[in-house]
């Protein structure tokens, strides 16, 4: 048994890193201390991982938590989660999970990301699945998470749909919406050239000029966003020799 002790709460991502960084064996399980998780559920997810799966999820199916504050939101959450990302889980919250960890120790962490780490797995290629779980009401200490949760969940999940789908090809993005930009002004620069030949309104007076000229204006932006992000992404790839692939091993 190893203990790890912080100079100072990291918070629960930390932990959670901390204990991938240290971990010796092939299958890492996190679990949290406040025993509404079941170390009873640990050989379940020991047989799936011996099924082929890279990664288990555990499904708090029968929670025991205040319903309003806690698992309402959850579930909004965890329905919006599995849209955005393709992977479909009922429970993205519930630390006890199973990894293989020649799997996770690709996976950096940072913030409060540590829910999405199936997410994470499935895209580099991982078999993910979901298990139900017994959970036990809270009997020591207090939670600190509630509907603003919910709110920095959605944050996240933003940065997770980013690094996921533009991570590489920033371009695409803020190309994409510089593009958009430049025809939206277009039309309406053709909009204001057709009120002031044909229904004479004057262009210095046409609100639509204006906005045509801040529509061009952002689409040079958002090209030139585009441009410095390829920059930083190359920078931070071919500074740490990070390649953008990963390949199957023995362990795998």
């Amino acid at each position: 048994m190893r203990v790890l002790e912080f100079v100072r709460n990291f918070g629960q991502t930390a932990a959670i890193a901390a204990g991938f960084d240290h971990a010796h064996g092939q299958i890492i399980i996190p679990l949290d201390a406040d025993l509404q998780n079941d170390p009873q559920d640990i050989p379940l997810i020991m047989e799936k991982l011996e099924e082929g799966y890279d990664v288990v999820s555990c499904w708090r199916r029968d929670r025991k938590d205040p319903w309003l504050t806690r698992i309402f939101p959850s579930r909004l959450a965890n329905r919006l989660i599995s849209r955005i990302s393709g992977v479909h889980l009922h429970d993205y919250g519930c630390t006890l999970k199973g990894y293989r960890r020649n799997l996770v120790r690709h996976i950096r962490l940072y913030g409060e990301m540590h829910r999405f780490i199936p997410i994470f797995a499935s895209w580099a290629g991982a078999r993910v699945t979901e298990i139900p779980v017994r959970h036990h009401p809270r009997r020591f200490g207090h939670s600190k998470y509630g509907m603003l949760r919910t709110v920095k969940v959605l944050l996240d999940l933003i940065t997770v749909k980013f690094l996921g789908s533009y991570s590489t090809k920033p371009m695409y993005l803020f190309g994409g919406l510089g593009l958009l930009s430049f025809l939206g002004g277009a039309l309406l620069s053709g909009a204001t050239l057709y009120q002031k030949f044909f229904q004479a309104v004057k262009a210095h007076r046409n609100p639509l000029l204006l906005l045509s000229i801040f529509l061009f204006a952002a689409g040079l932006q958002f090209i030139l966003f585009g441009l410095v992000a390829e920059l930083i992404v190359r920078t931070y790839h071919e500074s740490q020799g990070k390649p953008i692939y990963l390949l199957k091993t023995p362990d795998n």
